[in-house]
């Protein structure tokens, strides 16, 4: 056997054997001469079936984070700029297949060249460019291997693509080599209860049909297990997801101290399983795959929809999350040289304030005519006065209860001045970990410095639930890391008031909470704040 090491990105043990992502189709040697009219009709061709093919996914897909993606991906390949530069390349003597690999080459450096959000996209760029060749040369597309029997997936990073459509009936784990706790991929995997190990190298030296097993929590991957011991660990994931799926009730510890457990959702289809009610509804979905905002009308039916499901509930909606490092076209935003901090989240309505206003309208009105209890949040706050500001626009709009996102360490300092105009704070660890580090939360090099069990993250979320205390005002964390059933104790610990993640993870917390009395999480919290490493932090609260 042997063992190998990454970063444990969706909790959970599972084991089989490994079957590699099918590889990209190799380019074919350049040709000397070209039809230039056939290889232009080619492009267009593959544009077509590669925009259906996301489509279609994007329709089916089981999880609103993935269709948003797909969506953008959409968008991105039926971009007429990447047309008009691939009849370009043609016109200087390229074939379809190298003109749509040099432009999007060409794509691929700017989205690095411009780090954020855009960085993030460029594994997207690499899928859009394999799919358009394969569609060129009349191949297949790449995509997830069906040897007929479960297994684990290993690559060296998937694709929305990929992750899209996995059934986790017959994809028992993931392993990949790149990408990190806060990737597509791993938000994916959580989103579907699948245990996940992300950042382990080692893995693609490990030969297609042999035995792995993987601990999603610790990012152990075991190479080299017998067939009794993947028989074991599946069994006791069977039987743990059996007996989670029987939990049911709020959240609370073994002495009864409540902490709401919340759903991340992106639309009314991802109310899976019992719920207490909605901690970040996302409102992207709505403007994505558009070249104008959605109209007032069209978006009072879908919060509606969201608000009619969830009658006597806490539902807390996110206005919109986009920006220059998200790019929408009606927002008409200048290029930026880093958009992650740049105009984006609440910094849109400074120079599209309908946007904004026309949203709060919109939610005000579908609140009127539902019986959820319905906060409204709003991303990218930086300031007390900024805080204060959208506070006084959700009560003109008749929101009685208006938050902020904290994901900037300036507001999570001052949180006590910022909870002074607004009602609750809601923290959102992935934007936190990659501000106060400063590391791209797609730089796979710097996964580490993303880790939730960094003790300069917890010590900033533990500012933030003492000023919330302070204030008697609720502290909730919406971040993925909310959804690990060990850290989830230690937001309890610190006083955090609710945990907002994907349904599928639910169950696990409600169970890890009720096994601990509120004076254990508070020993936990204090053993993980005195930690000087992430390691040390984790081993405080989960004794390995």
């Amino acid at each position: 056997m042997r063992e190998l090491r990454g970063i444990g990105a969706s909790p959970g043990a599972a084991a089989g054997p490994v079957y590699r992502l099918a590889p990209p189709p190799a380019l074919p040697a350049a040709p000397q001469t070209v039809d230039a009219a056939a290889e232009k009709a080619a492009v267009r061709a593959a544009v077509g079936a590669v925009a259906d093919e996301l489509t279609r996914r994007a329709d089916t897909a089981s999880d609103s984070t993935a269709a948003e993606v797909l969506r953008a991906q959409v968008l991105m390949v039926q971009d007429e700029t990447l047309v008009d530069a691939a009849d370009t390349a043609i016109d200087g003597g390229a074939d379809a297949p190298h003109a749509v690999t040099d432009v999007l080459a060409v794509h691929r450096a700017a989205f690095e060249a411009a780090g954020g959000y855009l960085a993030e996209r460029v594994s997207d760029l690499d899928d859009l460019r394999d799919r358009l060749v394969a569609a060129c040369l009349g191949l297949p597309m790449p995509g997830v291997p069906d040897p007929g029997h479960p297994y684990l997936l290993v690559a060296r990073d998937l694709a929305p693509a990929d992750t899209a459509g996995l059934d986790p009936d017959l994809v028992l784990g993931l392993v990949t080599a790149e990408g990190g706790p806060t990737s597509h991929t791993a938000i994916v995997a959580r989103t579907l209860g699948i245990p996940a190990v992300v950042r382990c190298a080692d893995i693609l030296e490990v030969a297609d049909g042999t035995l792995v097993s993987l601990d999603g929590a610790t990012g152990v991957v075991t190479a080299g297990v017998s067939a009794e011991t993947a028989t074991d660990v599946n069994a006791a994931r069977r039987a743990e997801v059996e007996r989670r799926a029987r939990s049911h009730g709020p959240g609370r510890t073994a002495d009864g101290h409540p902490v709401a457990l919340l759903a991340n959702i992106g639309s009314v289809r991802d109310l899976t399983g019992e719920v207490e009610g909605v901690g970040l509804f996302r409102t992207e979905l709505l403007y994505l795959d558009r070249t104008d905002p959605p109209p007032y009308e069209e978006q009072v039916a879908a919060y509606r929809e969201v608000f009619a499901a969830l009658p006597g509930r806490k539902v807390v909606v996110r206005t919109l999350d986009a920006g220059a490092d998200k790019p929408l076209p009606f927002l008409n935003l200048a290029v930026e040289p880093n958009p992650a901090l740049g105009i984006r989240g609440l910094r849109v309505a400074r120079q599209s304030p309908a946007v904004l206003t026309t949203q709060l309208a919109a939610i005000a009105a579908a609140a009127k005519s539902a019986d959820a209890e319905v906060w409204v949040m709003t991303p990218m706050v930086a300031t007390a006065a900024e805080a204060a500001a959208f506070a006084e626009s959700c009560r003109e709009h008749g929101l009685p209860t208006a938050g902020v996102m904290i994901e900037i360490p300036a507001a999570a300092l001052r949180a006590g001045h910022v909870l002074r105009d607004v009602d609750f704070l809601s923290i959102g660890t992935n934007d936190l970990s990659q501000y106060t580090f400063a590391a791209d939360r797609m730089c796979g090099d710097l996964a580490e410095l993303l880790d939730p069990w960094q003790p300069a993250l917890i010590s900033l979320i533990a500012s933030c639930a003492a000023a919330g205390a302070a204030a008697g005002k609720p502290v909730g964390v919406c971040g993925e890391a909310a959804a690990d059933p060990h850290f989830a104790l230690v937001l309890a610990g610190l006083g955090v008031t609710s945990l907002s993640m994907a349904p599928r993870s639910i169950p696990a917390v409600r169970e890890s909470l009720a096994a601990h009395t509120l004076d254990e999480c508070r020993r936990i919290a204090e053993a993980a704040l005195a930690a000087d490493t992430p390691a040390a932090a984790r081993a405080a609260a989960t004794g390995r």
